[in-house]
């Protein structure tokens, strides 16, 4: 690697952090990088069914970003939470549904107050102690028996995925775990009903479907 390498690499790493404080602008690059992000998509379908029982079940979208997953959900029961103000701000402005500001580690909102909680790219920006500290917040605000869908971030098992090993280097997370890992910070009083990998466009994922203990 030449002498320019790694400012060339800083270069690009500034470009995107830049765009990360664009919502539009970053959601159109993850849309592109992720196929629409149709993996996800099709996990929340399959793993919450948002849409049933509509009016019975309250939802908590844990980082929300830019709240592009909010349709997902009936607006009506959805409240995300990020501690971006800029995010929320274009969350609020472009989505129905319930916005708020807040870092996940001392949340708001009523206990035992949500039936089910996801948590999408969230986890591989916070150190373990963090980790721990959402957790025991999901926990209190699920009700006993919630579901928890958890969506981050894993080392891609394909060699050849060179695309996704590169978003990974250019993250801003920089807690990016393998899939036994992430397990090993949920801590007790969660039932792990499922865990498997998931691939959206260049990015993968671990996918782990917990449940609140009684």
């Amino acid at each position: 690697m030449s002498d320019s390498s790694p400012t060339a690499l800083a270069g690009v790493q500034q470009v995107l952090n830049t765009i990360s404080t664009s919502p539009r602008i970053w959601n159109v690059l993850r849309r592109l990088v992720e196929h629409g992000f149709e993996g996800e998509k099709r996990v929340i379908a399959e793993e919450l069914a948002p849409w049933r029982d509509v009016g019975q079940r309250r939802f908590l979208d844990f980082g929300c970003g830019t709240g592009e997953f909010a349709p997902c959900f009936p607006a009506a029961h959805y409240v995300g939470i990020d501690p971006s103000p800029i995010y929320i701000r274009f969350a609020a402005r472009t989505r129905a549904g319930r916005f708020l500001v807040n870092d996940g580690t001392n949340l708001a909102l009523p206990a035992q107050s949500f039936d089910a909680a996801l948590v999408l790219g969230v986890l591989h920006h916070l150190d373990d102690v963090l980790v721990h500290a959402a957790m025991l917040e999901l926990y209190r605000v699920l009700r006993p028996g919630g579901i928890l869908l958890i969506m981050e971030d894993v080392p891609p098992p394909d060699p050849g995925n060179l695309a996704g090993r590169a978003m990974h280097w250019l993250d801003r997370g920089g807690h990016i775990r393998n899939e036994m890992e992430y397990r090993a910070l949920f801590g007790a009083g969660f039932a792990v009903l499922r865990m498997y990998h998931m691939r959206s466009g260049i990015c993968d994922y671990g996918v782990y479907v917990l449940r609140r203990d009684v």
